[in-house]
């Protein structure tokens, strides 16, 4: 294979492992050689000859939210696929103190690196020095500031939805949301307030704090039409409270967006596309996430100085018809 691509045996080596130093041209003449030749790595040998299993392995840390974490684990798979790398995924079922316990077992298995999805609710405990293998997290902060974390912007996404609905001409702005304690709550609540400020308004009425559950926004919602009517907009901590809000405000014969706009978050397409009109929402690009936190992880297994702390990754907003009449849903 080396000599039909015209390469070193070494060069072929570092083309077909995803090596950093050569260049793109000689990698991709490598990898047509290794196509033409059906060539497929004995990847025991591999990891013999290299030390490593070519194996990382994926925590989740509590199965409620496994809608967020198996598109953060898909992009992760793709990064994976690319490096011939493979993953085992365990769940902690909610339980914290199972994470170290599955930690070490990965770690028996011999796994290169671990992969730790949080819980944008709270903070996920740090295993990295029990571990004693590469770890980076993602999707929640953790309980130790020099760790690798890759965390949703969510600061910045309220900043970005308040921003559109002062564009389109909303200035008595409400905000229905989650739990008060959850930290992407508080965040989001930050980024609103922050963004209010910066245009010279204020929110309108108390936030409505609650769980994340529909029938709690419809009350909610009643409550601050009843107090505050004169309301134009209400921005939702997610796109199952934005349903419910719409659903209320359309009750009372308001029309959204005419006269009041409604904004989601998550871009979960159960509820942000099947509303009417659909939901202008932040999509947080989980898959880019995990494709993004995985890569660092790779960088940690090389032996490259990574650096630890946040990384922050800002979503997109997505634009559909609860906020300006007739958009389809293009990003912004």
């Amino acid at each position: 294979m080396a000599r039909l691509a015209g390469v070193s045996l070494t060069t072929a080596s570092k083309a077909l492992n995803g090596r950093d130093r050569i260049s793109e041209v000689t990698r991709n003449r490598v990898l047509v050689a290794a196509r033409e030749l059906s060539y497929a790595p004995n990847l025991v040998a591999k990891s013999l000859v290299s030390g490593r299993s070519s194996i990382i392995g994926v925590l989740l840390r509590d199965p409620m939210v496994q809608r967020f974490a198996m598109p953060i684990v898909i992009g992760a798979q793709s990064v994976l696929e690319q490096r011939e790398f493979s993953a085992i995924i365990v769940d902690a079922r909610g339980v914290i103190d199972r994470l170290a316990d599955l930690a070490a077992v990965l770690r028996q298995r011999n796994v290169d690196g671990l992969l730790i999805v949080g819980d944008n609710q709270g903070k996920t405990p740090s295993i990295g020095a029990s571990a004693n293998i590469p770890c980076v997290y993602v999707y929640g902060p953790t309980t130790h500031s020099r760790d690798v974390v890759h965390l949703i912007d969510d600061f910045a996404g309220a900043a970005t939805v308040v921003n559109h609905l002062v564009e389109v001409g909303r200035s008595r702005i409400a905000h229905i949301t989650g739990p008060r304690h959850a930290s992407a709550v508080r965040q989001r609540v930050l980024g609103l307030s922050h963004a209010l400020e910066e245009h010279g308004l204020r929110l309108t009425g108390d936030i409505a704090y609650g769980p994340w559950s529909q029938r709690w926004a419809r009350e909610a919602t009643r409550e601050i039409l009843a107090t505050s009517p004169e309301l134009d907009a209400i921005v939702c901590g997610s796109d199952q409270l934005a349903a419910a809000v719409l659903e209320a405000v359309v009750v009372t014969g308001r029309k959204v967006p005419d006269d009041v706009a409604i904004t989601g978050y998550d871009n979960w397409t159960v509820f942000a596309q099947e509303t009417d009109p659909a939901l202008t929402t932040i999509d947080m690009e989980l898959e880019r996430l995990g494709a993004t936190a995985v890569m660092d992880l790779f960088s940690m297994i090389d032996g490259a100085r990574v650096g630890g702390g946040t990384r922050h990754h800002e979503g997109t907003l997505v634009v559909r018809g609860s906020t300006v009449p007739g958009s389809s849903g293009p990003s912004v």
